[in-house]
């Protein structure tokens, strides 16, 4: 590989930026102010851009040393990762597995999506939460071994993807025991009177929730509106308000949040995807998720049959 520039020049530049100018940086790094100052801008030569300029007694950052810099952030935290991750390599055998996870994804699914590899021994599993762009990002370039949404990845020609479909599940509307039998009078109807919170329009879903309203010719009164799913089941189970989940972890999600079911969503499922790099994918814990893809559907045939049973209540 040719590079136009040293890495020994760059990594200078970085511990100047860090410290704000060269003198200290000099001091850091037990050299001579000049040798430090010729080696940053040797690197500003070989990359054509100035990257510091005096600000005060000091240097601070150009617009193309913010970019240099960023780059140069990651290349030294992972150079400062090296022998760790060497160290384990040779130390126990790990089967490591890197997923990222969207922001409106539920997490109760996500453990539900994961539960095939749970079971490996010597499993290192690595999380991280952000939005699909980021994650679709870093799965290209190989820090992620899958991740984990709630819709399909969208075209990019510059980025070679593959959706997989891990099934949907229905969705209903549950909230704190006291809210949820208000709810439950005169419901579905009974949504555009009691509080209401949802995910907001950057989660798949809801559109389609907007869409069940429009249907229910419900106008709902909607106090609040969350990005992750965690944060909206907690306000929820606090009692601000009725919302969404999917039906196939009611059982965990009634324990955990100590939440009651009011109804179903009826017509609105939630959908799950895998996206990786390969259509037929090599790593063996991802083929281990991908095999599971069966309809993650939750018919909660007790909860439906109690709910047909019991005598309907005056609003």
């Amino acid at each position: 590989m040719s590079l136009s520039f040293s890495y020994r020049h760059l990594y200078y530049f970085w511990v100047v930026g860090k410290e704000g100018g060269v003198s200290r940086a000099a001091d850091r790094l037990n050299m001579a102010v000049q040798t430090v100052s010729t080696q940053v801008r040797e690197l500003e030569r070989a990359l054509g851009h100035q990257l510091l300029k005096p600000a005060g007694r000091g240097l601070v950052l150009t617009e193309a040393g913010v970019a240099a810099m960023q780059h140069a952030e990651q290349i030294f935290l992972l150079g400062e990762q090296l022998p760790a991750s060497v160290s384990d390599a040779v130390s126990a055998p790990s089967a490591r597995l890197a997923v990222g996870v969207s922001n409106g994804l539920p997490k109760l699914v996500v453990r539900s999506l994961m539960q095939p590899v749970m079971g490996e021994p010597h499993l290192r599993l690595l999380c991280r939460e952000g939005e699909i762009s980021e994650l679709l990002a870093d799965l290209a370039l190989h820090r992620l071994d899958l991740v984990l949404t709630d819709r399909a990845a969208p075209p990019n020609a510059n980025v070679k993807v593959y959706s997989h479909s891990l099934g949907a599940s229905p969705l209903a509307w549950y909230g704190s025991p006291k809210l949820a039998a208000a709810a439950r009078r005169g419901f579905p109807q009974s949504l555009a009177k009691v509080p209401v919170i949802l995910p907001t329009p950057r989660v798949a879903v809801r559109a389609l929730l907007d869409q069940w309203f429009e249907k229910q010719g419900i106008r709902p009164r909607i106090v609040g509106e969350f990005d992750d799913s965690a944060l909206l089941k907690t306000f929820g189970s606090s009692g601000m308000g009725v919302f969404p989940a999917v039906e196939m972890v009611h059982d965990e999600l009634e324990t955990r949040y100590a939440v009651k079911r009011v109804g179903p969503c009826q017509g609105v499922k939630e959908h799950f995807f895998a996206i990786g790099t390969e259509r037929k994918v090599q790593h063996p814990l991802v083929q281990s998720i991908l095999e599971e893809r069966m309809s993650l559907t939750c018919p909660l045939p007790t909860v439906a049959a109690n709910m047909r049973r019991a005598p309907a209540r005056k609003p």
